[in-house]
């Protein structure tokens, strides 16, 4: 029987091994830590929860605690892609119990934390970085990072971060990397474009899988009730009574979905949390923390959103709707039964979604019966039923009221591979100019240069002008439409030019009438003329 011992790890990695409770390795650990210590590039093919993280891990600290040199400032011996923030943290919390007594430096980057501690981070040099391709390419970018003396590169889940649209960003990863370096490619299912994935960027790769990833867990009891679409709803909460689940996880294909569940389930008087892609990094974590806690006994979760859950104790899985990758299934249903212990899968099955059903057969070569489900007494809440409350939603509103304050936008969507995943980026690495240290010019600033080459015109004065009435001199009485009539004219019209239209006398009346009301004007004075 193959242990640790005898896989010749270093002998602080196994006491690390030793602390964390370990007894022996996993299939998975016992086939790929001898080939990543030998130095070949592998591809690891496993179910969730059979060790795989160990099985690159440890050999990992096996190399940086042999080496006599750490990669420096600026750079890491090892580096681990994850696909989303919750599997990059579970990573990390797992290489620090490992490396407890080899003191390996260990950084994580991920998105929805500030951009300063693992700056200082990576300037004083890590042994190992885990990283999230969006937080990993920004660093990149920025210049805070270097591969170049990166020896060994680990891309965990790829199937599940090609799906998430991240293939760019791992292929911008690989060619930063030095062409002398082992790579590690570990999944959870094969489809033909990770093996055009592997073919890519592995060299003569060595190829291990422990069992076939399309047979479920044994110990799984699997049921699927036909149901008609427009009962969905009422399908959910009936299994929720029905099976007493105190501790199970609901899988929908969108995030739209989970949060409509989350309320309808809040409303029927059942705690329950989405976690997706949308949601903020507090709110996840937060999310969860609960459901480990069993403060909340149930998670609506999407697929992308499952990979980061690493619960052992959970009772149900509930299939909302059938995946439309059969692969799913397996993986879907694999959140539970783990650890030797016994779990139930629950699946909902429209007319429409039994082709779904049938791949899925014959994948796992399983028969699932179909099978009716009682709906009495299944109702569905009324609309403005007050949700029952959860505590960790409070602190996710309070966490989301912080990032605004801190100028950040949450969690973008998932196809978002290139962009940071908070919406701000890590300044520049640049020498100081002085100039641009004094003065700072607003973006909205108009710093377009006039033309000098034509007059330039004045600006009109705002406000409507009140309307004249006759002639008015500054300085001198408005007349009046009195005095106007005397003269001849309309009161308020302008008197023509010329003496060819209008008055007949022409300028001589309009001549006389202007000196008459002008001596009125200065023998009344001011105040009579305005009264």
């Amino acid at each position: 029987m193959t242990t640790f011992q005898s896989l010749e790890l270093n002998g602080a990695v196994l006491r690390g091994v030793e602390r964390a409770g370990y007894s022996e390795p996993t299939p998975i650990q016992a086939k790929l830590i001898p080939q990543v210590m030998a130095g070949r590039d592998c591809i690891g093919l496993s179910q969730t929860g059979s060790g795989k993280t160990g099985a690159f891990i440890l050999p990992i600290l096996h190399k940086i605690a042999e080496e006599e040199q750490s990669a420096g400032p600026g750079h890491c011996c090892g580096l681990v892609v994850a696909p989303t923030r919750e599997l990059a943290m579970q990573i990390v919390d797992n290489a620090r119990a490992l490396s407890k007594f080899s003191m390996a430096k260990i950084a994580l980057l991920i998105g929805g934390t500030g951009y300063g501690p693992q700056i200082n981070a990576m300037k004083r040099g890590a042994d190992l970085v885990i990283a999230t391709p969006g937080r990993l390419i920004d660093h990149l970018d920025s210049g805070y990072l270097s591969l170049h003396r990166t020896h060994v590169i680990v891309l965990d889940e790829a199937d599940q971060m090609m799906d998430m649209g991240f293939l760019p960003s791992m292929r911008k990863v690989m060619q930063a990397m030095p062409e002398k370096r082992q790579t590690l490619l570990l999944t959870a299912t094969m489809p033909k474009p990770i093996r055009k994935l592997a073919s890519d960027f592995l060299r003569k790769p060595v190829e291990i899988e422990t069992s076939p990833q399309s047979k479920p867990v044994e110990r799984i009891e699997q049921h699927v009730f036909t149901i008609k679409s427009r009962d969905r709803r009422r399908a959910l909460l009936a299994l929720v009574e029905q099976y007493g689940i105190n501790r199970g996880i609901v899988f929908t294909r969108t995030k739209r979905t989970a949060d409509s569940l989350e309320k309808l389930l809040r409303q029927a008087g059942i705690k329950a949390l989405a976690l997706h892609g949308d949601k903020s990094k507090g709110e996840r974590n937060r999310a969860l923390t609960a459901f480990k806690k069993a403060e909340v006994p149930l998670l609506v979760a999407t697929d992308i959103a499952a990979r980061g859950i690493d619960v052992d104790s959970v009772g149900h899985v509930i299939n909302y709707e059938m995946p439309h990758v059969a692969e799913s299934y397996v993986h879907r249903v694999g959140r539970t039964a783990r650890a030797g212990k016994e779990g139930v899968a629950l699946s909902l099955c429209a007319p429409a979604e039994q082709p779904l059903l049938k791949d899925i057969q014959r994948l796992t070569g399983l028969k699932l019966p179909m099978q009716q489900l009682r709906l009495d007494g299944a109702e569905l809440p009324d609309k403005d039923a007050s949700p029952v409350a959860v505590d960790a939603e409070g602190a996710g509103r309070q966490e989301k009221r912080l990032n605004r304050k801190r100028g950040k936008a949450g969690a973008p969507a998932q196809g978002a591979a290139d962009r940071p995943r908070d919406g701000v980026r890590p300044p520049k690495k640049s020498a100081w100019n002085p100039i641009r240290a004094r003065v700072e010019v607003p973006d909205s600033a108009d710093l377009t240069a006039p033309d000098l080459s034509k007059p330039l015109k004045k600006k009109k004065k705002s406000g409507t002008r009140k309307p004249k009435v006759g002639n008015h001199r500054k300085g001198q009485p408005r007349s009046t439409g009195l005095s106007e009539a005397k003269a001849g004219r309309t009161p308020g019209r302008k008197p023509p030019r010329n003496g060819s239209s209008g008055n007949p006398s022409g300028g001589k009346m309009r001549h006389e009438a202007r000196a008459k009301r002008d001596s009125q004007g200065r023998a009344k004075g001011p105040g009579e003329a305005a009264a």
